[in-house]
């Protein structure tokens, strides 16, 4: 009698440890009925009916995924080596298991494939100036595709683009050719500036004989202060010489 009753207080203490399933807040649980959904549970105290029910834990916090190496053709034909890291979560868990085997694995083998779709429209300079524009188009796609799964995609960032040492001789090559091409359309805008002040100085002086005497009053006290000059100059005012050009007879035709 004693020992049935042993023996009972053991097999009901057995049931009850294996009824009973505490989740932290951040799990849920999928409960299987002899295999159909009956419900999530969780956080805290779940109690299950052994043998009959099953549970499965989801996790909902988010989860770092770093996507492997791939080998992708830009749409002008450059052959360019990207890693990205895709930050998601699960948002509906029942989904997560039912409507998939293995979420995580779908959603890496995923992101491969949609980050080469989506960096083989984009040229390599885009690719290599436009990261943000590229992974706000990666997150959206991914998310869309991923919703029938109970999946959210935070965000996806690009983290290394690299190239064959051709590829980034050539391009700095072009770097070099681009900064060269720049500081001679700066020099040559700098001569059209500076051509454009002469000739406005050259009008304003024209209107004012009294400023150009100035000018070479200014001109001599330049060259007078250079102390290793030789060279003495005298200015002679155009009024003197004017006189003397005019009272000088035409060239005749046969001359």
């Amino acid at each position: 009698m004693f020992y049935s009753i042993d023996v009972l207080l053991i097999l009901g203490a057995m049931l009850l440890v294996a009824s009973v399933r505490v989740l932290p807040e951040y799990q849920r649980g999928v409960v299987l009925t002899l295999g159909r959904y009956t419900g999530t549970k969780g956080p805290g105290l779940v109690l299950l009916i052994p043998i009959v029910q099953r549970m499965l834990r989801v996790d909902l916090r988010v989860t770092v995924m770093d996507v492997p190496p791939q080998d992708v053709i830009s749409r002008d034909n450059v052959s360019v080596r990207v890693t990205a890291v895709v930050y998601f979560r699960v948002i509906e868990p029942e989904k997560s298991v039912l409507q998939v085997a293995d979420f995580f694995q779908a959603t890496s083998q995923l992101a491969q494939t949609r980050l080469r779709s989506v960096l083989g429209q984009h040229e390599l300079d885009e690719i290599l100036s436009q990261r943000e524009s590229i992974n706000r188009t990666l997150q959206t796609i991914l998310d869309e595709a991923t919703d029938s799964w109970g999946i959210k995609v935070a965000n996806v960032e690009i983290k290394d683009v690299d190239l064959n040492e051709t590829m980034v001789r050539a391009i700095a090559r072009q770097a070099e050719a681009e900064r060269e091409r720049r500081a001679k359309v700066i020099h040559a805008e700098g001569e059209m500036q500076a051509a454009e002040k002469l000739r406005d100085a050259a009008a304003m002086l024209s209107q004012q004989p009294q400023a150009l005497q100035l000018r070479y009053l200014q001109t001599l006290a330049d060259m007078s202060s250079n102390g290793k000059s030789s060279t003495i100059v005298f200015p002679l005012p155009l009024d003197l010489i004017r006189p003397m050009l005019s009272a000088q007879p035409a060239p005749t035709a046969g001359a």
